[in-house]
């Protein structure tokens, strides 16, 4: 290994302008394709295909339509919506959905929609027509007072119409691919169209817009996630000041935060090379391989600042830090790329689009920061002037390191270990507490006080719907609405649907034909119940057309339709289990009762996807870290010390997400893993030099306090730093954003000090003989 490593190192210092103009012209090339990056969101990106909802949910969507709706509601701020200006803002309002590109215009519903009707019992029979009537006049206050009639006739107060008749609403559905370009629709185009074609029009001081939907949600996710550049540019600056503070030297300070910009560069190059785009879910990702750079490059500049001022030549001082970083190093940051790549695992495009740009920037630092950096620094002077900054400064950090390296003396060691345990319990028994899923009301991506979510309960509170709906599909033979047998079934069951706590309302096929056939024998409450004779039953469904999202065009699918009054974790748990409990009394060979569709049905299966991930991911992760521990190190011993610290951590993480209510979800299971993918880095290093004196038979405390001498003012700096730089998404406008900085800052500083403190008690007790 030595071997190959002096002749690399021989081969890149020998032709070092070489390399130089290699990185620049590759640097220059991947600048020019990251320019061409483009945000990209896709609804299909954050579902888990492969999930038995999700194909049942693709196999009927082009029947009933998909998850990714839009809902508008129109309301009106004075009064009632019975007045011409609210009128014709909303018929304003549809046109201008109908004709958003994106929109299936097929699906579009209001009550200015053809397809809404009301149905009257009159003498001789029905009566019936739309609810808006051809010749309406919103001027005419006659025709005011007969479209309020139609609306209470129509049955559509709490869907169409607001329960206090201050707000109606228009809804659609959006289309997969641009019909203009049959490429894959824009979301975030979408979502700007919302705002432009829609809210900003028609907003004023009588009518306020109030839109939700996946798309809404992304385009305000992305709008937030631009706050990403502010971020980068303050940890840009809050860095420079303290690498600078830690070397004293503008050129060493330049250099690694170049090469970690170079790093970025790269990456977001190969991203557009790959026919990605950046996900708004992802944007910190280039921030994060920025962080890890920097930590890297501190260590390369750390070591040639201590060579050099122990007399080395800079040249010299570069070779000798390439040569005794670029296993560790290479080691942490390859822990890091596979770390990342377990996240292959989960069967969510998003998750996996993360694991591939994080991976892919992570093993790009390999080059830049292990390679690129110190060749560039082989090229300063760093004369006395440099080395009589760091005069003294090594005989005050022994006393410091001294103190610390006590944490390897058995005594202290035992106290330590035994904090640890306590620690570890506690934290387990919170871990076991942790949900997954949502936890809030809303987008949990955004604040509570965000616009959307704002729009979000205005909604739920003055309407019977929202977004967070559920489909149950029942599949069955041709023609099986005919059957009373059938839906007696789909009634039944949809009746212990309707109690189970959690569900505001349902509606099926069966519920509109009891109604109707009430509706035939002069509305009598007793008569609201399924025929038993089949041409009754025809006589009831011939009424509801398949544009009602109640039936397909053969009768054979048709869904019970569940309004959740929220969507948080437990209440989707609590009404899949009891859904999958009571379906088994009525399903036989030709009826099922198949879960799920609707945007609940969506996030049921992201929360069954990161529930089955959740373990194997942590598994992939710490054995990447563990076999690459043990064929770096070739000890069991020198890899629990690593490995025990990351655990302790990583269980603590997850008792924070229980106490700060965060729920583990696709936004954030992601973050476990990038933390101990990182949090490895800092015991490696620390490692690296203390077996190797511990193989030569030093004693343990001696041999930590070489390695602290060694690499503790780079590990420390470091994790500084990057608990520094992530720390200020807390003050991002995206709560995801938020809690993955509150996480990762947490991750960072405890990873580190379990670097520091756990690992050389570890240590003590593991070679208890050369004490």
């Amino acid at each position: 290994m030595n071997k190959l490593i002096n002749y690399i190192e021989g081969m890149v210092f020998r032709y070092r302008l070489s390399v130089i103009l290699l990185f620049l012209v590759t640097t220059l090339f991947l600048a020019y394709e990251s320019s061409l990056l483009k945000l990209d969101a896709g609804f299909t990106k954050n579902i888990p295909l492969r999930h038995e909802y999700m194909q049942n949910y693709m196999k009927h969507a082009k029947d009933f339509g998909g998850a990714n709706s839009v809902l508008v509601a129109v309301c009106d701020t004075n009064d009632s919506i019975y007045n011409q200006q609210f009128f014709d803002t909303l018929k304003k309002v549809h046109d201008q959905l109908f004709f958003i590109n994106g929109i299936d215009r097929s699906l579009v519903k209001s009550i200015y929609s053809s397809s809404t009707r009301f149905t009257e019992i009159v003498e001789g029979g029905f009566a019936g027509g739309p609810v808006i009537p051809a010749d309406f006049n919103s001027a005419n206050p006659q025709a005011l007072e007969k479209v309020a009639s139609n609306v209470e006739k129509a049955g559509i107060v709490g869907g169409l119409v607001s329960d206090d008749f201050k707000c109606a609403m228009v809804s659609g559905q959006l289309l997969e691919l641009d019909p203009n370009t049959g490429e894959k629709l824009s979301t975030l185009a979408f979502a700007d169209d919302l705002e432009t074609q829609i809210r900003a029009p028609f907003e004023n001081e009588n009518i306020s817009i109030h839109i939700i939907g996946f798309a809404k949600m992304i385009g305000d996710v992305a709008d937030g996630a631009k706050d990403v550049v502010l971020f980068f540019a303050i940890a840009i600056g809050v860095t420079a000041i303290l690498v600078y503070f830690f070397c004293k030297s503008i050129m060493l300070t330049v250099l690694p935060l170049l090469c970690s910009v170079v790093a970025v560069v790269w990456q977001l190059g190969l991203l557009t090379l790959l026919g990605f785009g950046l996900d708004p879910m992802s944007i910190l990702v280039p921030f994060l391989v920025f962080a890890i750079g920097i930590s890297h490059g501190v260590q390369m500049i750390n070591s040639v600042g201590k060579e050099v001022v122990a007399g080395s030549s800079v040249r010299m001082a570069a070779q000798t830090a390439f040569r005794s970083l670029l296993i560790p190093g290479g080691i942490a940051l390859l822990s890091d790329t596979i770390g990342f790549m377990t996240l292959l695992v989960i069967d969510i495009g998003i998750i996996r689009e993360l694991a591939i740009t994080a991976s892919m920037g992570v093993a790009v630092i390999i080059l830049t920061n292990l390679v690129l950096l110190p060749i560039l620094m082989s090229y300063l002077k760093l004369g006395d002037k440099y080395k009589q900054k760091f005069a003294g400064k090594e005989q005050r950090s022994n006393k410091f390191w001294d103190t610390i390296a006590s944490c390897s003396s058995p005594k202290v060691a035992g106290v330590i270990l035994l904090v640890t345990v306590v620690l570890f319990g506690f934290g387990w028994s919170q871990s076991l507490q942790m949900k997954i899923g949502d936890l809030h009301a809303g987008a949990p991506a955004l604040h509570a006080d965000s616009r959307y979510n704002l729009d979000t309960f205005l909604i739920t509170d003055k309407f019977a719907i929202s977004v967070d709906y559920m489909s149950i599909l029942v599949e069955t033979e041709a023609d099986a609405c005919t059957s009373y047998e059938v839906m007696s079934a789909i009634d039944s069951l949809q009746w212990k649907i309707a109690n189970i706590p959690g569900v505001q309302s349902t509606v099926s096929l069966a519920s509109v034909a009891k109604i109707v056939n009430a509706g035939y024998n002069e509305a009598n409450p007793k008569w609201r119940v399924l025929p038993r004779n089949q041409q009754t039953m025809v006589q009831d469904i011939a009424l509801v057309p398949t544009a009602s999202g109640l039936l397909n065009g053969n009768c054979s699918v048709m869904p019970i339709i569940l309004f959740m009054e929220d969507h948080k974790a437990e209440t989707i748990s609590r009404v899949i289990d009891a859904i999958k409990q009571v379906r088994q009394e009525y399903e036989t060979d030709t009826l099922k009762f198949q879960l799920a569709s609707g945007p609940v049905g969506v996030m049921a299966a992201q929360n069954e996807a990161v529930t089955q991930a959740q373990n194997p991911m942590m598994a992939y992760v710490f054995g990447a870290v563990i076999i690459l521990c043990l064929v770096s190190f070739r000890s069991f011993r020198a890899t629990l010390s690593v490995v025990i610290p990351l655990y302790v951590v990583s269980v603590l993480a997850q008792a924070l997400m229980t106490y700060l209510a965060i729920g583990l979800t696709v936004s954030t299971l992601p973050v476990i893993a990038l933390g101990v993918g990182i949090g490895v880095d800092y015991g490696i290093y620390i490692l690296s030099i203390m077996s190797s004196k511990l193989k030569s038979g030093m004693a343990v405390r001696q041999a930590y306090f070489e390695a602290l001498k060694e690499r503790g003012s780079a590990v420390l700096f470091t994790g500084a730093t990057l608990a520094v730089g992530v720390s200020t998404w807390v003050f991002s406008s995206l709560k995801f954003q938020m809690d993955m900085g509150i996480l990762l800052t947490f991750m960072f500083v405890v990873n580190m000090m379990g670097a520091i403190i756990v690992l050389p008690a570890l240590a003590a007790v593991f070679w208890r003989k050369q004490q």
